[in-house]
């Protein structure tokens, strides 16, 4: 054999090592039964996965639909004794790169994500994943990927709501007897540097993540599973809400008690200032119900506006009372008086004029008749008035014969009596109108007070308010943050 052949034979032998040796060819090794590979069989009977993410940004969070999509390079590692890279010289990394064939032929972990909603492989020119055989017979699978998550967020404490997220990766088929999941132990989380210190700032919300140290069991199918758990809080950035809501929602309501000070008697002026004012909280609650995430209750915003246009609405009820007051003071007052006036009179006194009659009046025949007619009156209802000039011109009593008593009589005893009752009636009637006289003069004439006294005790009311506000829903979000 010359020279040339023995060339020939060494250079196809060089060029099929290398080749093998680039494409990461594979030495299965038998195992302790002494069977070949099979790539659906897991590599021992207790196997441990570790996961490790890269989260590159949050794409963002739908609180209408619950979900949070985050772009993540995610790393599953674990270690199957059954591979081993070709040793060779002419290696000069740690690992071998498998191939897309090859990656069919290997066992890898059945991750599954119990929050997940929708996961997208990354790709530009190819697919971004790749999955590797390092020496100590360790494989790192790695995916780039858009994973949106389902998170389950309450909105009651809407716009101070802190929303926490657990994110499970685990195991679909292997209980926890037979697969551990949990965090690699040195950079389970990473960020980019523009990232921030663990958080992620939003234009609503502030995300920070954190992990699990130890492996978390729950409960699906028929058995527990162990699960590396990532924790996503969001936290809402308030100070945009202070400004759009809580601030001009307390001026108006300041603005609500400057009617206090303003003449009642300026009825345009003071009520399109209560009016308007109404008008633009209820124009406010509408527009954040509309943009706001739903809640099975009144979300914290909503209590803040309905209290406020309570406040609002109470002021104009004030008003309303202090125009009636002045409406009552101006004019039923005065017709009252007038009306007392008029059908009160002494009907003693006029008795008394008209049938005192003095020793030297002259007695006309027309005189005589009346006198005759009033002596005959009064003798029958039990009267009587003695003749002579000497004495005195009085009514004296007599004793009234029951036989004399004409019916006519009767009935005028009988509208005596409810003549009584009717007096008793308006006595009550009138104590009553007396107090309500007093209680509007109070409340709404021009010497009232109620304006006063509206003035101090509906902001001091608001400033109670405002502070049981503030101190218990603050309480609970913090609450929410452990």
């Amino acid at each position: 054999m010359n020279a040339v052949s023995l060339f020939s034979v060494f250079f196809y032998l060089s060029s099929a090592l290398w080749i093998n040796a680039v494409a990461g060819a594979l030495t299965h090794g038998p195992q302790s039964d002494g069977k070949s590979y099979d790539k659906n069989v897991k590599p021992a009977s207790q196997t441990d996965v570790s996961v490790s993410l890269y989260i590159n940004r949050i794409s963002g969070v739908d609180e209408n639909k619950e979900e949070i999509s985050i772009d993540v390079f995610l790393q599953v590692i674990w270690e199957d004794n059954r591979l081993a890279p070709v040793e060779d010289s002419s290696l000069t990394k740690q690992y071998v790169e498998l191939t897309l064939a090859e990656r069919d032929t290997v066992w890898v972990p059945d991750l599954y994500i119990r929050q997940l909603r929708e996961m997208k492989v990354m790709s530009l020119l190819e697919e971004l994943s790749s999955l590797r055989l390092y020496k100590n017979s360790t494989l790192v699978l790695s995916i780039g990927a858009t994973i949106i998550f389902k998170c389950d967020m309450d909105f009651v404490l809407y716009p101070l709501d802190v929303q926490r997220c657990p994110v499970d990766f685990s195991s679909y088929k292997y209980s926890v007897k037979e697969m551990r999941f949990r965090w690699r132990n040195d950079n389970a989380l990473t960020f980019p540097k523009d990232f921030g210190d663990g958080f992620f700032r939003l234009p609503k919300y502030v995300v920070s993540f954190f992990t699990e140290p130890e492996p978390q069991i729950i409960h699906y199918g028929d058995d527990n599973h162990s699960s590396a758990r990532l924790e996503i809080t969001l936290s809402r950035e308030v100070k945009s809400y202070l400004l759009e809501n809580y601030l001009p929602s307390t001026l108006f309501v300041s603005m609500s008690w400057g009617s206090f000070v303003v003449v009642p008697e300026i009825v345009p002026g003071r009520m399109v200032l209560l009016v308007t004012t109404l008008l633009s909280l209820i124009t406010m609650f509408d527009t954040v119900r509309n943009n706001s995430p739903d809640a099975l209750e009144l979300k914290c915003l909503e209590v803040w506006l309905i209290s406020c246009t309570l406040f609002v609405f109470f002021a104009l009820m004030e008003y309303f009372i202090v125009l009636f007051g002045i409406r009552y003071d101006k004019h039923w007052r005065v017709v009252a008086k007038q009306s007392h006036a008029t059908h009160v009179a002494p009907p003693a006194v006029q008795l008394q004029s008209t049938l005192s009659l003095g020793p030297n009046t002259v007695e006309t025949p027309m005189n005589s008749t009346h006198s005759r007619e009033r002596e005959n009156g009064l003798e029958s209802a039990g009267l009587k008035i003695p003749s002579g000039g000497g004495a005195t011109n009085k009514i004296q009593p007599q004793e009234a014969d029951p036989s004399r008593i004409s019916p006519l009589s009767r009935s005028g005893s009988f509208q005596n009596a409810q003549q009584v009752t009717s007096v008793m009636t308006r006595r009550r009637v009138h104590s009553f109108r007396n107090v309500a006289d007093v209680a509007l003069m109070y409340a709404g004439s021009q010497r009232g007070r109620l304006d006063q006294i509206s003035l101090i005790i509906f902001p001091l009311s608001f400033l109670i308010f405002t502070i049981a506000y503030w101190t218990m829903y603050i309480s609970e979000s913090n609450r929410k943050k452990l």
